[in-house]
């Protein structure tokens, strides 16, 4: 592996763990993994980021993994805007990696489904008053995606398992790996309150349900922090937030799931009670929307803090 693969001079880059590089990509995390003790084996990139992000992408790929030396695969631990805004550029520039994504993740990733609409009403903060803004209409990547492996393995990571983790999307999936308890959780939990701009801002660093204003089931989204918090990861690096480890990481999870109901799921809601049905075609109902609440300062706040965060992000990438 090359010295650049072990060190970067870029401030968006993030190492989490031997063969895993984050990027935080203005208010989103991606993840560049690779086998720890194999620099020859073939890298994978989960998830895509915000929309037009795709050449920041490229260009971390090839500071990493050097030029001409695209991804075995794309991973996608879901399908929502922030998650899969580069892919069609990255698909371009790679043009026989393929995407792999849960069966239920199809319908909002082939163009056949938008997904849930948000709901502003939830969460108390400007990132959340915004969510009316932000787009669930589905991408298109035709046969460029296929589904995961039945068998729960990864796709060019060996070592590696995907975990079914529905509730913030229908199909969303975590990855987990085994020998050293390194999850990474997508949104099934995020390691900041993503529903603040001013904790997205300052990265304010605590265990938290899934971005509510994006979540549409929560019966299910209970049971999947379930099912990671039984897995013990030594690690989490989650889709918002920064990476956290150790005691710390396992006491907070363990007092999400205890206080699920409490700490995450909000006291009302479009999705609280009611939560969206879908199936392998894609939406098939949603409950009507909750008259918002949201006031016009909060909205105003979170567009300033939103476009000061995307200034900042960006001044960095330029220095």
């Amino acid at each position: 592996m090359s010295t650049k693969a072990n060190r970067s001079n870029t401030p968006a880059l993030f190492h989490v763990e031997p063969g895993i590089w984050g990027l935080r990509n203005v208010f989103v995390n991606l993840f560049y993994v690779r086998h720890p003790e194999t620099p020859t084996d073939p890298w994978v990139l989960i998830d895509a980021g915000l929309p037009g992000s795709g050449p920041k992408l490229h260009s971390h790929a090839e500071e990493l993994f050097g030029e001409n030396n695209p991804p075995a695969a794309i991973l996608l631990t879901h399908g929502h805007f922030d998650h899969v805004g580069g892919l069609h550029y990255l698909l371009e520039q790679w043009p026989d990696v393929p995407v792999y994504a849960h069966p239920l993740e199809l319908p909002y990733l082939t163009g056949l489904s938008s997904y849930p609409p948000p709901d502003p009403t939830v969460g108390g903060g400007a990132m959340a008053a915004l969510s009316f803004l932000y787009p669930s209409s589905p991408v298109d990547l035709g046969d460029r995606v296929k589904p995961l492996p039945e068998d729960g393995t990864v796709p060019e990571l060996q070592g590696w398992r995907w975990i079914f983790t529905p509730g913030h999307a229908p199909g969303h999936v975590s990855f987990f790996r085994e020998h050293d308890s390194v999850l990474l959780a997508g949104d099934a939990f995020v390691t900041t309150k993503q529903e603040s701009a001013l904790s997205v801002w300052v990265q304010k660093q605590e265990v938290h349900g899934p971005p509510a204003y994006f979540t549409p089931d929560w019966q299910l989204a209970r049971q999947s922090v379930e099912r990671l918090a039984g897995l013990q990861p030594r690690v989490a690096a989650t889709g918002h937030g920064i990476p956290m480890r150790g005691d710390e990481l396992s006491k907070q999870l363990s007092d999400l799931v205890e206080h699920f109901d409490e700490k995450a799921v909000p006291m009302h809601g479009r999705y609280v009670g009611h939560p969206a049905q879908t199936d392998e075609t894609g939406v098939q109902s949603v409950p009507p929307p909750v008259l918002p609440t949201v006031p016009l300062w909060l909205i105003g706040a979170g567009l300033a803090l939103a476009g000061g965060l995307l200034w900042a992000t960006r001044s960095k990438d330029r220095d």
